[in-house]
């Protein structure tokens, strides 16, 4: 399965961001009793709310018209999710990573995507000038966990 969504750089969007996500989820999955779908929409809720407001508010800042393109995929048990933005990027070589001894302003939300997802990998400027964030995740599925 793969679907795609161009929404615009707006805060106002983010429930229709998180519906797009998790519905789409669920009308490929299904429902199962050995899927415990619950924990797999409250992570994967946090990972899209992290990643579309830090697109809104720090890469789109004040350019509503400019669309957030998001990808979902789901092979197997394998979901992929990229985020492509046309902002300035955020530059990794500058990223100090929170501790609990140096509280910091930001920098959490990077270290929450890579404590939930199994990969995390960010691009600046991919081949059309945009920045691309991947994450990826195995939920661990079977294929007697698909009900179709």
């Amino acid at each position: 399965m793969k679907t795609e969504l161009a929404i615009p750089s707006d805060l106002k969007f983010l429930v229709v961001v998180e519906d797009w996500l998790l519905s789409s989820l669920k009308a490929e999955l299904g429902t199962t009793a050995d899927l415990d779908w619950k924990k797999i929409e409250n992570r994967l809720r946090l990972v899209i709310v992290e990643v579309y407001s830090n697109v809104v508010r720090h890469a789109h800042q004040d350019r509503p018209e400019v669309p957030v393109v998001l990808r979902l995929g789901l092979e197997g048990s394998f979901l992929s999710l990229k985020v492509w933005d046309e902002g300035v990027g955020f530059d990794l070589c500058d990223y100090k990573a929170p501790s609990p001894s140096n509280p910091q302003e930001g920098g959490y939300g990077w270290l929450i995507l890579h404590q939930l997802m199994d990969r995390v990998d960010y691009q600046l400027e991919v081949g059309d000038g945009r920045n691309c964030l991947t994450l990826e995740k195995d939920l661990g599925l079977t294929a007697a966990d698909y009900s179709k």
